[in-house]
This record gives structure tokens, sequence and C-alpha cells, in this order.
């Protein structure tokens, strides 16, 4: 390899106690001269540092000044230079027994060994980019606290919502879906303020818009919200919910949305026929360009509660177990996930995510469509309070949670903990 000259005078005496054979790769020369073009300072020997990169010195290897014909020349003629030491094999404790190996062809522990081999034969990736952060909004200035969920706030959509997602942004979590906290003067049984265009949503949907127009904003599609009944459809006096009343809603809810500038509608109300109706909506809007995730397989589970406390949309009576899925049912998700999808849904969402890790696989395995999971409140709150009274490590076991939503086949995982793990990854 050739040497590369510093040019830089160099007296010895002025560093004291410099010694070069103690610097990997540098040689002294004192007798260069050099001729630059109109000044010659050939009369003025000065001593150079010459500086080799092909030399090594860490103890093993010998300083050697050769071209690569002359190693090569060596090593012919049986002059092999020596290699450092092999380690010794390392001692196991005392008491360990004497043993034959056991004669095993296949070892799976090899490719383990390391963090290079583990890192090389990872299966499972995850990204910021895989992420949807669920982000709930009110009409007030200050952000509020959700008591139930430590760390999510109910944002100001005019600015504590802007911060969060320009926080967001910086570690590459570029897709939110939004969730809004209703004054209870404007919800009514049929939900009307849902599609109301200059509604909180749609108005933050233009806000952001405007500030940020490469965001991929969500949105969920479903009267709960609105609903001075609290459930996600209209409710007979008998108790019953009305679904294709509902949907009729729905339809309204969607264009709504899809006009103020949102990219994917949401359906998570489970009336059937809703994602075929929706789309028909849509497209009769021109909007033919704005995506249906919808809510294929939404189980009334438990899990919810934190959302519910977050929106103030438990409700009123009841519970939802007529539209949402049974968590006891494993089949039933294929025949959701059929007709959502024949119906033209380009998303399909499990929710619960952790709980229902069979059902995401069986959804990943039946269907060529992108495949979300919905990290839910109860699921993000019992990880902070095991972080909080040192059960576990939060962080760790945050990763490894949304790691297992990702490998169960999940293409995006709607999550709380997107900006958290983002920053993680992103080492900061």
């Amino acid at each position: 390899m050739a040497s590369t000259i510093v040019n830089a005078p160099y007296t010895v005496p002025s560093v004291k106690g410099f010694d070069t054979q103690n610097y990997v790769g540098l040689r002294l020369i004192s007798s260069l001269r050099f001729n630059s073009g109109r000044t010659s300072i050939s009369e003025r020997s000065q001593r150079l540092l010459v500086v080799r990169a092909s030399e090594r010195h860490d103890g093993h290897l010998k300083k050697i000044e050769m071209s690569i014909e002359e190693c090569e020349a060596a090593v012919v003629a049986g002059n092999v230079p020596e290699a450092p030491p092999v380690p010794p094999k390392p001692a196991a404790p005392v008491g360990t027994p004497v043993i034959q190996p056991l004669q095993l062809s296949r070892r799976p522990r090899r490719n383990r060994q390391s963090p290079a081999l583990r890192a090389s034969f990872q299966e499972t990736s995850i990204s910021p980019a895989n992420f949807v952060y669920p982000l709930f909004i009110h009409e007030g200035q200050e952000d509020t606290p959700i008591g139930a969920m430590p760390g999510c706030y109910r944002l100001g959509w005019r600015h504590g919502l802007v911060e969060e997602v320009a926080k967001a942004r910086d570690v590459g979590v570029n897709s939110i879906v939004l969730f809004p906290k209703v004054p209870d003067a404007l919800k009514s049984p049929s939900g009307d303020e849902a599609y109301n265009d200059n509604g909180l949503v749609p108005r933050t949907i233009q806000l952001l818009k405007d500030k940020y127009p490469d965001l991929v904003i969500y949105t969920d599609v479903a009267l709960d919200p609105y609903s001075s009944d609290g459930h996600d459809g209209i409710v007979r006096e008998d108790g019953v919910i009305m679904n294709d009343e509902t949907v009729h809603q729905l339809c309204k809810q969607a264009v709504s949305q899809a006009r103020a500038g949102a990219d994917v509608v949401s359906p998570s109300d489970m009336m059937d026929g809703r994602v075929g109706a929706i789309r028909a909506a849509l497209d009769a809007d021109g909007f033919h360009h704005v995506s249906i995730m919808s809510y294929s397989a939404k189980y009334a589970s438990s899990f919810y509660g934190p959302f519910r406390e977050a929106l103030d949309s438990n409700p009123r009576f009841g519970d939802k177990k007529t539209y949402q899925m049974n968590p006891a049912n494993y089949r039933e998700a294929l025949v959701e996930a059929h007709e959502d999808e024949a119906e033209g849904a380009d998303i399909l969402l499990v929710k619960p995510g952790l709980p229902y890790l069979d059902i995401i696989r069986l959804l990943r395995d039946r269907s060529a469509l992108p495949i979300a999971a919905y990290q839910v409140s109860g699921e993000y709150s019992m990880i902070k309070a095991g972080g909080v009274l040192k059960m576990i490590d939060e962080e760790r076991v945050m990763m490894e949670s949304l790691m297992c939503l990702r490998r169960a086949g999940a293409d995006i995982i709607l999550t709380y903990f997107a900006l958290q793990a983002a920053r993680c990854l992103c080492g900061g």
C-alpha cells in the first residue's frame, strides 16, 4: 500500500519525549527535499512523518517494511508470518461433570452465540415506519393528562397536537390516528356531530395537513364518541343497536373526514356491511384514493377501559357484545375478514393486539392484504404500571411486545408507545 506524506514540519526536540518507535505506522525521514515551483526549500531539510496505513503494531505482529511482492515471495519460500496464538479453551466451573459430547448433527444455538450472528439471522424487524400513533384531541387549549394512561394526554387540537406530531415525525413516525373527546352538549342519540364538516376532527385534519402535507392521517369511523348513549351505533328504545341506519350515518362521517383530507378512514363500529357502503359513498364523492382500514376482528374485550375513560365514551347501559366479537371465537374472524375484503377494505385490523396474536397470524396466512394490529389502552397501561412498580423492565417489555405483534404478522401497529418506541429504535 502506498505511503501518505503528512506535509507538516516536524522537529523532534519540540515534542518532549516523542518516540516514533512507539507509534504505529510513523517513521521519521530526514533526507526529503522539496521543490515547490517558485520557492526552493532544498536547502532546508525537514524531518517528516511517513504514515503507512498497511502497518500494524499490536504486540503479535512485527513491523515489516516489505512490498506486496516481497511478502508473497517470502510466503512461497516458506517464511510464513507468525499468527496470533489461539486463545485457550475457557475452563468449566469446578464440579462440572466430564462427559462425552452429545452426537448432534444440528445445534441451533450455533446461530445464536454472538450479537452479530443473532442480528444476521433475525427473522422479524421493526421500525418507526411500522407505527401508527393514536392521539386524543379535545377543544381546549391545554393538554389534559389521562389518569389511566400514564404519559398520554387529551391534546389541544391547535397547539399540543401539532407539537406531539412534530416530535413523532422527528423520530420517523409519520402516521397518526385521531380520537376526539366531544363535548357532551354536542352528543345525540343519532350522533349527527360525527359528520359535521366543521367539527373537531375535520378541523384538526385540515390544520395538520396544512402544516404537514405528507403526514398520513387515519380517522376513526364510529358513533360512540358522538352518541349520547355511548354506543357505536344508533340505539333503539328496546336497546337494540340498529345496523343499517347506523351504516347510513357512518357513510356520511367517512365522506366528511375524506373531504377534510383524511388518508385512511377506519370503521371500528363492527356493523355488518359498512365497508362496502363506505367504499361506495367515498367513490360516489370522488374519493377513490382514500383507503379503508377495517376493524375486521374487533373483540368485545375488557382491555378497552382506559380508552373509554380518555374519551368519556363508556356505554350508558349494557355492553357491546351484540356487535363486537366474542373473545372465545377464532373462526368467526375469518368470516368478518372475508366479508370486509370482498367489500373493498384495503387493510384488515385486529383489536386488541397481544391477547389475539393467533388471530393476527390467522388473517396474515389467509389474506394478501396488509394486516394491522391495535395494541390497545389496557395493554399499554399494564406495561406502564408494571414498569412503575419495578415488576418489569418497561422499555424491554414494550419493545418485545411490539416485536411479537410484528412476528405474528402485523404490518402496522397502532400503539400509544409509538413515540417512546421510535426513540428507542433511533437511539434517542
